[in-house]
């Protein structure tokens, strides 16, 4: 078994989408004082590696509690974006199985700290997100912060059709010509996103 980390370590110092809250961790009880170790922990819902559930876009969409859990697993499906551009033809050449998690490499994850991560991204066009709706696919995912631009049309188009999204992946590139299942589990939040350890499990 081959286990691939896809989640990007969170702590104080992580960038969050513009707007959102930083993420903090406090110390509150320390070993020396008082014979344990415990942190406050303060982050949002869609900081770091996350997962996006319908009620992120949609009124009245589903909460993660609400997704069941066989929706966090399934076979993984690597596609690699070159030079920021989503080329369709290539794309609907890939084999795409319905109850897949597709996984878009477009190299955003190397720049994670940089300034522009947030704002140079490439936009997912909306004619791809239709696509993935009719091959009725379980999870999105992208090694960026967003998958697409302010009116947020790619989101609603996935998420009004209850695909969920990951957003900050990083490592993609480990997965490249690899057959893998991806697992994906958020906490059990009555809400509207949250952060989440993916995996990959590469078959050798």
């Amino acid at each position: 078994m081959t286990l691939v980390d896809l989640s990007i370590p969170i702590s104080e110092f992580m960038p969050v989408y513009p707007g959102d809250p930083a993420t903090k961790i406090e110390p509150k009880g320390t070993l020396q004082k008082d014979g344990f170790e415990d942190h406050y922990l303060s982050i949002g819902t869609h900081a770091g590696t996350h997962i996006d559930a319908p009620s992120h876009m949609i009124l009245n969409g589903k909460t993660l509690d609400q997704i069941p859990l066989v929706t966090f697993l399934g076979r993984g499906v690597y596609i690699k974006i070159q030079n920021k551009r989503f080329d369709m033809q290539a794309i609907t050449s890939i084999r795409i199985q319905e109850g897949d998690i597709v996984l878009f490499h477009t190299g955003m994850s190397d720049r994670y700290t940089e300034k522009d991560y947030f704002q140079e991204y490439p936009a997912f066009p909306e004619e791809l997100a239709n696509y993935l709706v009719q091959k009725k696919v379980k999870i999105v995912g992208v090694d960026m912060g967003n998958i697409d631009h302010d009116t947020f049309s790619v989101h609603k188009i996935f998420l009004q059709n209850e695909i969920l999204i990951l957003e900050n992946l990083t490592n993609l590139s480990l997965l490249e010509n690899k057959q893998f299942t991806i697992y994906a589990f958020p906490l059990k939040l009555s809400l509207d996103g949250s952060p989440v350890r993916v995996i990959a499990d590469v078959k050798e």
